[in-house]
């Protein structure tokens, strides 16, 4: 392997360890629903501390050099290449883009219609259609290279062979900060299961990439599992650096005629705020078992969402569906972040980081609690 790159370096210092965030917030008797909620029924009102005066650290340190400004992020494929939004929102204002999905060779996506609106979100079935790793980096790497945000490579494959060439192509490359794997995706060398549901292959495939590259590592959980803790373990062993949570849930919609499925590839993705519960659940659930740092996805529209996928863990976010309503959400979410922060006495945003995880593992949503009497 080659030498460690130092990614971005020169935005403050390191984070503490994930278990010392978590352990940190579980002893300080702050609460990030505090932040913006009232005190639960029956509590006694707590006064907010003094507003702090002077700068607030909103660095997130992922590993291996990559620290991002501030835990705000893009999501992929809803933000294009960054190019597209960068004469609506200032870019560098983020805290890293993660790109449009990248394929070894140019994929033309899945037959229309591919996208549809559902209660609380989106169901998308774009097929992952875009020109090929060759083309992004000689049409996007260039532009990347001359911002101060880190933009994070979405990389999607059908075979172990095909993620590992996409790293190697995107090796060394100037401009490219990281790379996101895009584990949702079949893999035809095991009759179509997606390395997503399986923890050995999900483990197989982090494990060839982490040989492949010393890029920073983020891998991205699907909820479409019914236990997610020994997939992310797995993962976390096999070198990756963070994970990113969650992916779409799986769904469908049926045309106006009710004479067959509404999306030309039938099966699509759902986004947005109705997946909100389920991202929530897989953070938490995730952040009890391993020690790497999480991101977190899943219908986040504004402060409140931000502040509780913390609480349960997560260092950082994505915002995605919501962009396509309002493209300067995300820049804002990072200045009432910062906000936030001064009306708490929090220096850091790590101050509203696992505040409502458990003192120990809680039960995992497999085992059927909901049935509980």
């Amino acid at each position: 392997m080659k030498a460690k790159r130092r990614v971005v370096t020169d935005i403050g210092p390191p984070m503490p360890s994930r278990a010392a965030v978590q352990r940190r917030g579980r002893t300080s008797g702050q609460s990030s629903a505090g932040a913006t909620r009232a005190s639960e029924p029956g509590s006694r009102p707590v006064p907010p501390p003094a507003q702090l005066d002077g700068p607030i650290d909103l660095t997130v340190d992922l590993g291996r050099g990559l620290v991002l400004p501030n835990p705000i992020l893009v999501a992929s494929g809803t933000f294009g290449y960054g190019i597209e939004y960068g004469e609506v929102v200032d870019i560098e204002a983020l805290g890293g883009i993660c790109c449009k999905g990248t394929t070894l060779r140019p994929r033309v996506g899945n037959p229309t219609p591919r996208v549809t609106e559902t209660p609380g979100g989106m169901l998308n079935s774009i097929g992952l259609q875009n020109p090929g790793v060759d083309a992004v980096i000689a049409k996007y790497a260039t532009t990347w290279e001359r911002w101060r945000v880190p933009v994070i490579v979405n990389v999607a494959g059908e075979s172990v062979e095909d993620y590992v060439e996409v790293v190697r192509r995107l090796d060394g490359i100037p401009g490219i900060a990281g790379i996101e794997l895009n584990i949702s995706c079949p893999n035809v060398g095991r009759g179509g299961l997606q390395f997503a549901i399986d923890a050995d292959a999900a483990a197989g495939v982090t494990a060839a990439v982490r040989r492949a590259t010393d890029l920073p590592l983020l891998v991205k959980l699907s909820p479409n599992v019914a236990d997610v803790r020994p997939i992310a373990r797995a993962i976390a062993d096999a070198g990756a650096d963070a994970l990113t949570a969650v992916n779409t849930l799986s769904g469908i919609a049926v045309a106006g005629s009710r004479s067959r499925p509404l999306l030309g590839n039938i099966y699509g993705g759902l986004s947005g705020p109705a997946i909100k519960p389920v991202a929530l659940r897989v953070v938490y659930e995730v952040s009890q078992v391993v020690d790497i740092p999480i991101i977190a996805i899943g219908g986040i529209t504004g402060l409140d969402d931000v502040l509780d996928f913390l609480a349960v863990g997560a260092v950082a976010v994505q915002v995605g569906t919501a962009i396509f309503a309002d493209p300067t959400l995300p820049v804002r979410l990072v200045g009432e972040l910062e906000d936030a922060c001064r009306a708490h006495g929090h220096r850091s945003h790590l101050g509203f980081v696992g505040t409502a995880l458990p003192r120990r593992a809680a039960a995992p949503s497999s085992k059927g609690v909901e049935y509980r009497p």
